[in-house]
């Protein structure tokens, strides 16, 4: 099978509440340009519209976006609404709210839980939905977010929002939220090289609870999404990716898919090529060796 052929369904399904989706997903912020929070170079239109439509051709059912993901040109929401609306019954759409951006790009301070309507608000108006599949709260480094999620959890029940997650927390969070309203999800930092104690509790407590684990720049390693730098991790991916065939890229996703049945992937990327190498990484099969192997070089970073 060539990784043409190979589509979402290859790396096994979980459930979000009540939907299910590929554990192999597709992040948006890279659709807005080669910097999404900047002033980079805004990506071409028409092509990240055609990857979008590519993706759920090869069975992507599950897309992480944001309102406060754009560039200078481009808005993540409105690629989104305008490649795949009307929108496939099974697509599961999640966003996240908290952080703000004015229309400048300028970061401003978190939003207070009497802001958080306007936030989902905005992102409905920018899908053109009449209701939003997920929404996280993006903690921003307050202590506490029963606030705030209480103010979620009034417009999941007033049906804004379908089900509930948490992004950027710790164990104490998580148990804080599940006090006052479901938790389908929980998106943090992590990755192949780029763990911490503090995520793999984070990560075992979600396997007991059968809430989805969803990490962000799982690709990127310890040194970040943009302009990554090498650790060392990188030769024993390099060397396992050589015995599959594969990018390193697709075994630091593989790597993430067998880190739990409840774990999902969400790579990001405005290339077609790479879109479809992603989806492949669904199909890779890591041995017990070989995961012991990365596990013992992450150790090492």
């Amino acid at each position: 099978m060539t990784a043409e052929t190979i589509t979402a369904s290859a790396a096994g399904t979980w459930t979000l509440g009540d939907l299910t989706v590929h554990r192999i997903g597709f992040g948006a912020m890279r659709l807005t340009g080669s910097a999404a929070f900047h002033h980079g170079t805004p990506s071409d239109r028409d092509r990240s519209i055609a990857v979008l439509r590519q993706a759920v051709d090869m069975g992507v059912n599950h897309i992480d976006t944001a309102a406060f993901y754009f560039s200078s040109l481009r808005s993540a929401n409105e690629l989104i609404n305008s490649a795949l609306s009307p929108y496939p019954d099974d697509l599961v759409v999640a966003t996240k709210v908290g952080p703000f951006r004015d229309y400048a790009g300028e970061w401003g301070t978190s939003a207070r839980p009497d802001q958080l309507r306007a936030h989902v608000e905005e992102n409905l108006r920018q899908l053109g939905r009449d209701h939003l599949d997920l929404v996280y709260l993006r903690r921003m480094r307050q202590d506490s977010i029963a606030e705030h999620f209480g103010a979620l959890a009034e417009l999941r029940d007033a049906g804004m929002i379908r089900h509930l997650g948490i992004s950027d927390v710790g164990v104490a969070h998580l148990d804080e939220a599940r006090a006052i309203a479901p938790v389908v999800s929980v998106q943090n930092r992590y990755g192949l090289g780029g763990t911490s104690p503090e995520n793999d509790a984070l990560l075992r407590a979600c396997g007991e609870l059968g809430i989805a684990f969803v990490p962000f720049y799982a690709i990127a390693g310890k040194g970040g999404e943009l302009g990554r730098k090498a650790d060392a991790t990188d030769a024993e991916v390099r060397a396992v990716a050589a015995a599959h065939d594969a990018t390193p890229a697709q075994i630091r996703i593989a790597w993430t898919l067998r880190q739990g049945p409840n774990v999902l992937a969400i790579p990001g990327t405005g290339n077609p090529d790479h879109l479809t190498e992603n989806i492949a990484a669904g199909a890779l099969r890591l041995t017990d060796a070989e995961l012991a192997r990365l596990g013992a070089s992450q150790a090492e970073a």
